[in-house]
């Protein structure tokens, strides 16, 4: 038997070195699936205006420096899910075909602190919040009941409802650009919200993802996000919405810098970003379970999960040191995984260096820095309604008893429209209004402490259990 024919055959085991020629395609392959998922809610977020300001939270600057440190930190969070640290009885990173990228999850309640306090309150709270993504790591077992799909679909609507009508604004060309018009500027950003050019790039990027994802097979299905902003792209450089001189006066090389942007520390924006924790761990159990599931025929070990959740934090506490946000498993990837079986860690880490080298180099971050809104807005919209659907997929899952029903009358009834009306959060008192202040937040809060009031039966906690089993398989197998 030839040494390529054994090569070849090491993709499909956990260890091994296959030649770089077999494994670097693979490891591009995770990229490429990713690569602007991992970057979108950097972009989003960046974008973000200050209150009363109509001045995005970013400056052009530090949005470039974001970018670069959010491939960074993935690479490096990647590696150490990969190859974990051992400390004692308990290891960061499951040792897994797992790779890591910037949740979304976190990006509504950030808009929310961003808008009021600033950047560096931000990357404070995904800094000291991830502790409880620790403590979550160390006590896996006892807490994984009060988690039960139910809780997670609604907090997964919440931020789906939330997060549609960003994309629908930077589809029509960004917080800024929307915050113009709204205080009736007669100038060229105000002007330039939902003007034809905006919604032509937009609707372009909208239309080659889903005739991709229609249509379309093998790498050109899974990298449909990917060729629609290139197509977005090319058509804004077209159009003269673009802006070359950031890319030709950043750097080709530098490396990232620490606490570029300083964090700040406020109590309230800590408390919303911890609840947050909860769901991004809950969320990487969810895909390492699906690919020991799919990959291997299993349940993941105890260990394996709790590894998985540390490094969640680990490299989540890293990122916000690298002035950038949390960090969580990626589920297409995960996808890649569960559909191929090539589950060898070299493979993954080959595509974590190329993150990882990216991040090395300023210039490619300028290029996504200056990418039009309406460009990513064409991409995000059904991304965003994905999650909302996935959450009601979940709930659909546990059933529409009585109990569950309840729960979810109380959840949306009372934290959610609480939460959207902002004259009356204001009026409650200051004690509670942080419950209140973000309704992600208090959604997750609600439904979590009612999951324990309210008991599920026996039959419940089995449809529960399968609901979990069979949802994140179905889900890696997409």
């Amino acid at each position: 038997m030839s040494d390529k024919t054994d090569g070849r055959k090491l993709v499909y085991q956990l260890n091994g070195k296959p030649p770089l020629q077999v494994a670097l395609p693979l490891g591009l392959q995770h990229v490429l699936s990713m690569f602007i998922g991992n970057l979108a809610p950097v972009l989003v977020l960046s974008g973000i205006v200050a209150s009363g300001t109509g001045v995005a939270i970013a400056t052009p600057e530090q949005r470039m420096i974001m970018i670069q440190c959010c491939m960074f930190a993935s690479g490096m969070t990647t590696f150490l899910q990969l190859y974990p640290i051992k400390i004692g009885s308990y290891q960061i990173g499951a040792g897994m075909p797992i790779v890591m990228g910037t949740s979304f999850a976190f990006v509504p309640t950030m808009a929310t602190i961003g808008a009021e306090f600033g950047l560096s309150v931000v990357l404070g709270a995904a800094l000291a919040g991830a502790v409880v993504e620790v403590l979550m790591g160390f006590f896996i077992k006892p807490l994984r009941r009060f988690f039960p799909p139910l809780v997670i679909g609604a907090v997964l609507m919440t931020i789906g409802m939330h997060l549609l009508p960003v994309g629908v604004q930077y589809f029509a060309g960004g917080a800024a650009a929307e915050a113009a018009a709204k205080a009736g500027l007669n100038n060229a950003l105000a002007a330039s919200y939902a003007s034809w050019q905006n919604l032509l790039i937009g609707g372009s990027v909208f239309l080659v993802i889903v005739l991709l994802q229609r249509f379309a097979k093998g790498m050109f299905k899974i990298s449909s996000i990917l060729l629609g902003i290139l197509v977005g792209y090319i058509l804004a450089i077209v159009l003269g919405q673009v802006n070359f001189q950031q890319i030709s006066d950043a750097k080709a090389f530098a490396l990232p810098i620490p606490f570029f942007i300083a964090p700040e520390f406020r109590v309230e924006a800590i408390l919303s970003i911890a609840a947050l924790y909860i769901v991004s761990g809950l969320e990487t159990m969810g895909n390492i379970n699906g690919i020991t599931i799919a990959a291997f025929d299993r349940e993941s070990s105890a260990k394996e999960m709790s590894g998985a959740v540390m490094a969640d934090a680990a490299g989540s506490m890293f990122a916000a040191l690298f002035n950038t946000l949390p960090n969580t498993a990626f589920g297409q990837n995960a996808g890649i995984v569960a559909m191929t079986k090539v589950v060898n860690k070299f493979c993954i880490a080959t595509g974590a260096a190329v993150l990882v080298i990216a991040g090395l180099s300023p210039k490619i971050g300028a290029v996504f820095s200056v990418m039009p809104s309406s460009v990513l807005g064409g991409a995000v919209v059904t991304v965003f309604a994905m999650i909302m659907l996935n959450g009601m997929k979940l709930i659909a899952k546990a059933g529409f008893s009585d109990r569950n029903l309840l729960i979810l009358a109380i959840t949306f009834g009372v934290a959610y429209a609480i939460g959207e009306n902002k004259v009356l959060v204001a009026h409650l008192p200051e004690a509670i209004q942080f419950l209140f202040k973000d309704t992600t937040v208090s959604v997750c809060v609600f439904s979590i402490v009612l999951n324990i009031v309210f008991p599920p039966s026996e039959e419940e906690k089995v449809r529960m259990k399968t609901a979990v089993e069979e949802a994140t398989v179905e889900d890696l197998k997409r």
